[in-house]
């Protein structure tokens, strides 16, 4: 059974949506106390890294996430919260795994924000990839990506540079592409994280 961080950053209704297309069962969580009745954890996220990083500040339930064993998968927002730090706000983020949140530079070529659908390469045999072809199209849309690094990104997208698409540290996993919103690649993905 999958919990929903429900901290008021994140379009829930469409991963509860998608959630429910592939069937896997799934509840709310609002307190750290919930947090054991499931198995695995989702934190989504829509918006500003920073306000989001305010309001799961606020919730209480980072010290609880912070100390989770079993598996996380952060979407869009959700992921970039997992980072050390984010220039959206120039606010520290959850420092599970040691990489920046950035901005795409204004001067690229490609219009920020990166909107539509990207392919991506995936670097490792990353569980969360399992069944899903290498160059697979996902549906992007973001001003701020997280920086690429050999040691932790799952899976690479090229805009104007190469960023993580996807990365992984012990049991914390993130992609800043939605995959509730990415078809049948999206919904193989959700179906991935719920047997890792």
């Amino acid at each position: 059974m999958i919990g929903i961080i429900n901290y008021g950053a994140g379009n829930i209704f469409s991963l509860t949506a998608a959630l429910d297309r592939v069937g896997l069962s799934y509840g709310m969580i609002n307190t750290a106390e919930e947090i054991d009745q499931y198995d695995r954890i989702i934190i989504p996220g829509v918006g500003h890294a920073g306000a989001a990083m305010d309001k799961l500040q606020e919730s209480g339930l980072v010290p609880a996430i912070k100390a989770l064993r079993k598996p996380v998968l952060g979407i869009c927002v959700g992921m970039q919260l997992l980072t050390d730090f984010s220039e959206e706000g120039n606010a520290e983020m959850l420092k599970l795994i040691p990489l920046k949140t950035l901005h795409f530079d204004s001067k690229m070529a490609g219009k920020v924000p990166h909107m539509g659908w990207n392919s991506v390469a995936v670097q490792a045999n990353n569980p969360l990839f399992a069944h899903i072809q290498n160059q697979t199209y996902f549906y992007f849309v973001h001003s701020y990506f997280i920086e690429f690094d050999d040691r932790y990104t799952a899976a690479k997208c090229v805009y104007g540079q190469p960023f993580s698409a996807a990365i992984s540290k012990d049991n914390f996993f993130g992609v800043q592409f939605h995959p509730e919103k990415s078809g049948k690649a999206g919904e193989q993905l959700l179906l991935n994280f719920s047997t890792i």
